[in-house]
């Protein structure tokens, strides 16, 4: 009885502070945020790393990789910068730091000018192997440039869906 009574309580107080949950219904008639993020189709991006970002958002988004449908397009411009850290008294490197960037620009199906534009920036780091185990630090390099795209996927997902949560509470 006394655990019920603070879920209640807990509920009561959250409504009063006018929490509501990112991904619900605006109201009772309208379409959540999921579902107006599946309706997003990212564009193609070039080079490795933007075919793992634009597989990441399609997951995240859970859109399609079709253009018919969709009500908004996803550009992304995407610039890589790694830089060598850490140096050997042979003057080997030993570790790098990768840094991956991505402009995004949400725009609407027939529109020219982007409704939200935003950079996202992640940074991952990897270590060199010595001279008898490059595999190994290719697959490094390679795990340091996923783990960076899935971070970048995930913060485009979040600040999108922010966004759009606003715009559903802003249309009457």
């Amino acid at each position: 009885m006394k655990r019920a009574l603070i879920v209640v309580a807990g509920m009561l107080l959250l409504q009063g502070c006018g929490f509501e949950p990112l991904y619900g219904d605006v109201s009772p008639m309208g379409a959540g945020v999921s579902s107006t993020l599946s309706t997003i189709y990212v564009e193609p991006i070039s080079e490795r790393i933007g075919y793992d970002l634009r597989n990441d958002l399609l997951d995240r988004l859970d859109a399609t990789s079709n253009a018919g449908n969709a009500r908004y397009r996803l550009k992304l411009y995407i610039t890589e910068l790694e830089e060598p850290v850490v140096f050997q008294p042979n003057t080997s490197i030993t570790r790098y730091n990768y840094t991956l960037t991505a402009h995004y620009d949400l725009v609407a199906r027939d529109a020219a000018q982007p409704l939200k534009s935003g950079d996202v920036t992640s940074f991952a780091a990897y270590n060199v192997a010595a001279s008898p185990y490059l595999y190994s630090t290719v697959a490094a390099q390679r795990d340091a440039k996923t783990r960076a795209a899935n971070d970048i996927a995930e913060r485009i997902r979040i600040e999108l869906a922010v966004y759009l949560r606003q715009v559903a509470q802003d249309t009457p």
